[in-house]
């Protein structure tokens, strides 16, 4: 019996050792999800199919379609938003904006206004600074949430040092609504405040969405505090741009981006500072001081509405080269409103196509 008994503990010794086999990932990017209550609702009715092209409108005319900006199309969305007199800008049209890639004028093959589909992430750090905040847009969320249109979708997510999806996407607004009001409730998700590796987290679940034949907006609700290790806001600046997702902040009256981190060999470059205002200047969004949250939150929300959508066919360049942008108001249009200001991501990142689509760029906008 000796010899049996050491083989059996060999065998279990080897297997101690082995490294168990990792779990599939769940969907969702790995975050935990919470359970949503039971709809009693008629659910309701699907958006329209989004066509698989989107016809080239001719420069200066508006579409009648609705686009899908999948990676087979070619087409890269550029979410648009013009403020004048500290307010959004509407009634614009495709004749009145310019777009410029790499200094070199580009044709306008798209133009959408706000009856576009909206998909919202709401985006709220729950860490104990955050309480007051909290309250407040819950307070409203009925009334924020109710510009949604059928086509519209929400979903509701909760950080502070991990992340947790409160509520899918869902044209449903009752179920965010609850989502909302349940979030200033403690929730144990760590101490800490990791705003990047939240947004990650994000962008990862809408990576397994569906296409969305619409606009992408993520509202962050937090006091920009915390630090990142080895998430610079580089990379998560690049997956924003993968979704096409536009992030806007609602942050504490007094906050401020961070200083500079300094230079030397002392400096470990791995740490870097949450900064929401870079993130929404890289993407195109806005940064609202939330002296009063549950207003900040609704005026929030009319202002992504109120954007514009400009596409344009994507360049021939190497798999990941940063292509610049530049939007402008055409000269008509600035001396209509000479001192509207105009907010758009400043480019984005190829994806090295070589079909003969993508390697013929479009007619040059005279």
């Amino acid at each position: 019996m000796r010899p049996v008994f050491v083989l059996m503990f060999a065998a279990m010794a080897a297997a101690a050792q082995s490294p168990a086999p990792q779990p599939a990932r769940p969907p969702g990017g790995g975050w935990r999800k919470v359970e949503n209550p039971k709809s009693t609702q008629t659910p309701p009715a699907a958006a329209p199919k989004a066509p698989e092209t989107a016809k080239p409108a001719a420069p200066g005319a508006e579409s009648t379609e609705t686009p899908t900006f999948k990676a087979s199309t070619a087409l890269v969305r550029v979410d648009v938003q013009v403020i004048n007199n500290k307010q959004p800008l509407t009634g614009l049209t495709a004749a009145d904006f310019v777009l410029k890639e790499e200094g070199v004028d580009r044709r306008i093959e798209y133009f959408g206004r706000e009856t576009e589909p909206l998909q919202v992430m709401l985006l709220l750090d729950v860490s104990g600074s955050m309480g007051k905040l909290l309250r407040e847009m819950a307070g409203v969320a009925q009334e924020a949430l109710s510009s949604l249109q059928p086509a519209d979708q929400v979903g509701v997510a909760l950080f502070s040092r991990k992340a947790e999806l409160a509520q899918e996407l869902t044209g449903e607004r009752r179920l965010a609504v609850v989502a909302l009001k349940d979030a200033p409730l403690d929730h144990d998700l760590g101490a800490g405040t990791d705003i990047n590796e939240s947004i990650l987290q994000v962008t990862e679940y809408l990576k397994e969405q569906p296409p969305f034949a619409g606009r992408r907006a993520l509202i962050i609700l937090t006091d920009n505090g915390g630090m990142h290790y080895q998430v610079p806001d580089e990379k998560v600046v690049r997956a924003l741009s993968e979704t096409d997702m536009v992030l806007n902040a609602i942050v504490p009256p007094g906050t401020k981006p961070p200083a500079p981190m300094p230079k030397g060999p002392e400096v470990n470059p791995d740490f870097t500072p949450a900064n929401v205002f870079r993130l929404a200047e890289d993407t195109g969004g806005e940064v609202l001081r939330a002296d009063k949250a549950g207003a900040r939150f609704q005026e929030m929300m009319e202002r992504i509405r109120n954007r514009y959508s400009l596409g344009i066919t994507a360049t021939a360049a190497p798999e990941g080269a940063f292509r610049r942008l530049e939007v402008e108001l055409s000269v008509e249009a600035r001396r209509r409103y000479p001192k509207a200001e105009v907010h758009a991501r400043p480019g984005y990142y190829a994806l090295g196509r070589t079909d003969s689509a993508q390697a013929t760029p479009p007619a040059v906008q005279q």
